[in-house]
């Protein structure tokens, strides 16, 4: 499914406190123009497509066009999406990779520049859930001067990509507030839902213990399912960040319970909550890694996670 093509979209390619105001509605970094209009598709939604264009394309900027009208806002930087991907050599016409249609698994997307190629994350952005766009990528916001010649895309060539975005994830849990007890790590949310944490100077706990600090009304994740969140992981005696989702800058995905690929305290603290919530948890070293040292967490190391559930996958 995620074939060497794939490379393209990877590499290169307590209380809560919500502040600031409302945000606007966002702006599409990517508008339709020439060579995006040019592009000629056909076939259902989900399904593959059948695409056309003349050739060479070659924009200065990445141009988008939507073709299928999709509902809801227009995707934002940090969100995390579920397509279906074809993509072309613009220059040439020459197929690189059709993946995700039909019954193929829907390949995940960052929109962010730093995640994903930075044309590929700007023509998102002018796509909804829904949504199948034409996207026309030139060198600079591809591969840039060097072009890949292991994919045959030579310096200057543009990319065409068709995008059907078959589910879209927030970047943030949208539940109702809830406070929690005394005691108990203080959370406060900046304006785009990225947490800020103070661990309270006392002894960590022994045990598991978490609070639902934002309470969503989605489905219930259950054991075994594959879920789509935010995070932040702090040490609890230095009070530090030690992993963030957030500065990754795009949602994970993973496996959760029995065979999954988290911690068990990790998986504790979602099992059974609504998409939708933000959890906080303190994680004692018998539900985290135990006596063993994890990278930057030292053996014996109790943690405190935000979690935010944006989906099952």
């Amino acid at each position: 499914m995620r074939s060497s093509l794939a490379l393209i979209a990877t590499a290169g390619l307590v209380a809560v406190a919500l502040t600031g105001c409302a945000a606007s509605a966002p702006v599409p970094e990517a508008t339709p123009g020439d060579s995006s209009s040019a592009i000629a598709v056909t076939g259902k939604f989900g399904a593959e497509p059948k695409v056309s264009f003349p050739t060479p394309l070659a924009p200065e900027e990445t141009q988008c066009t939507e073709i299928i009208e999709g509902t809801g806002p227009v995707l934002e930087e940090g969100q995390l999406a579920l397509v279906g991907l074809a993509v072309y050599n613009g220059a040439t016409g020459d197929e690189l990779q059709v993946s995700g249609f039909g019954d193929e698994d829907a390949i995940p997307l960052n929109v962010n520049a730093s995640a994903t190629m930075p044309g590929i994350a700007k023509g998102l952005t002018c796509a909804r859930e829904g949504s199948r766009v034409a996207v026309v990528v030139p060198e600079k916001d591809g591969f840039g001067p060097n072009g890949n010649a292991s994919l045959g895309i030579e310096p200057g060539d543009s990319l065409v990509f068709v995008v059907d975005v078959q589910r879209a994830f927030p970047s943030r849990a949208d539940g109702s507030p809830r406070l929690t007890r005394d005691g108990f790590p203080a959370v406060v949310l900046a304006p785009d839902g990225r947490p800020g944490i103070t661990v309270p100077k006392k002894a960590a706990p022994t045990t598991l213990e978490q609070e639902t600090l934002l309470e969503g009304d989605g489905e219930v994740v259950e054991d075994g399912d594959t879920v789509v969140v935010n995070y932040t992981g702090v040490l609890w005696d230095e009070g530090t960040v030690f992993d963030s989702s957030w500065e990754n800058g795009t949602p994970a995905t993973f496996a959760v319970g029995e065979g999954g690929q988290v911690i068990p305290g990790f998986s504790t603290a979602i099992i059974g909550q609504k998409v939708g919530s933000q959890i906080g948890v303190i994680i004692p070293p018998s539900e985290g890694y135990g006596d063993q040292a994890q990278g930057s967490i030292p053996a014996g190391s109790t943690l405190f996670f935000v979690i935010d559930i944006l989906g099952v996958v």
